[in-house]
């Protein structure tokens, strides 16, 4: 196997500058002469990893002041439930949520511990294939606030627009594609994203938010989840995931001066996604997309063979040829390239010619 052929859906592949600069510091921290596994969360160093990992952040979305950046643990699922404790409990409201593949999904029963939701789309019909376009639902002005998957890692389907009301508290899982383009932040009140698509190892997710949603908050909450204790702690109300701060951080900082900021990802990203999407369709049906199209994901490329017969024969081709991670999720089966922001074009160009050479000799 190789690490730059790492196409796993998470945790995904790191650019090679920061896994070098990760096992420099897991050895021994430049300046600090410890290694990070084992330096104090109280330190002044991780004071001011944290700062750098929030102002880099900030720097790459523009991000106003009245947002806070957080960077808390439990993963992305954890905010299935931090999010409607803060939003809607006690608020005799409805929460809307668009159920438009796995993730999504597995929102929607931490919701209703919480008060009353409205499925204002479901793709389960179309097996989430698709995602809706913006005539297709309607959202309340009254809802407590709408919730939505911006790119769904299984399936591989994609928002190219931002759905809800302005006017309407706007909630967003961007898990898997987060900082991998440009967007306006204003437009959001809360964004959430684990780590390990774009940011970095497992461990620690990132949580930006309105300032003025905390004064929503209900009485009662847990220290643990409540937003405003881990923001007036400074993300350290508890012992935090140090090494994948830090990892954060690194990542950060690549994007800002390696990368030169989020429209040269974007850039990049989308010309790794037409590679392996104009493979797919070039191969007159022996590769066929699952996502419809117009809904195409940049982050996970998802596909499926003639047969399960022939999926497992690729899968067991593109090990031997160097190749992870491939495999489609449990949930779905078939084929999934993931492409993160740290997946170089060469190798989704490597992987593009491994599937031509995959295609030609099944055929033959």
């Amino acid at each position: 196997m190789n690490n730059d052929l790492n196409f796993s859906g998470g945790p995904g592949v790191l650019p090679a500058t920061v896994r070098a600069e990760a096992q420099q510091a897991i050895d021994c921290v430049p300046g600090v002469g410890l290694s990070v596994l084992g330096i104090s969360h109280r330190s002044d160093w991780f004071a001011a990893v944290v700062a750098e990992a929030e102002s880099n952040i900030r720097a790459l979305l523009g991000l106003p002041a009245d947002y806070a950046v957080l960077f808390l643990q439990g993963g992305a699922s954890l905010q299935f439930s931090m999010i409607p404790m803060l939003l809607l409990r006690g608020t005799g409201k409805t929460a809307e949520y668009l159920r438009t593949g796995y993730w999504s999904s597995k929102a929607i029963p931490d919701a209703r511990l919480e008060g009353d939701v409205r499925i204002v789309w479901d793709g389960e019909a179309n097996g989430f294939h698709r995602l809706p376009g913006p005539t297709e639902f309607v959202c309340s002005p009254d809802a407590a606030y709408l919730h939505y998957v911006s790119n769904e890692t299984v399936e591989g389907t994609q928002f190219h627009y931002i759905p809800g009301i302005d006017s309407v508290t706007r909630v967003c899982d961007m898990s898997s594609d987060f900082l991998s383009r440009p967007f306006d932040p204003n437009r959001f009140d809360l964004i959430y994203a684990h780590a390990q698509k774009n940011l970095g190892p497992a461990g620690v997710t990132v949580v930006i938010l309105r300032r003025e949603l905390l004064e929503r908050a209900p009485p009662g909450l847990p220290a643990m989840l409540d937003y405003r204790k881990h923001l007036a702690a400074g993300s350290i109300h508890n012992t935090p995931p140090v090494f994948a701060i830090h990892v954060v951080m690194l990542v950060t900082r690549w994007l800002l001066r390696s990368i030169s900021g989020l429209e040269n990802m974007a850039r990049i990203n989308q010309a790794k996604a037409a590679a392996l999407y104009r493979a797919i369709d070039a191969s007159a049906g022996f590769y066929t997309g699952w996502a419809a199209p117009e809904n195409r994901s940049l982050m996970n490329v998802t596909f499926t063979l003639p047969s399960p017969e022939l999926e497992k024969k690729f899968l067991e081709k593109s090990a031997a040829a160097g190749f992870s991670g491939l495999g489609g999720h449990r949930s779905l089966g078939g084929i999934r390239a993931s492409i993160y922001n740290a997946m170089t074009l060469e190798a989704v160009n490597a992987l593009c010619m491994f599937m031509s050479e995959f295609e030609s000799s099944s055929r033959s």
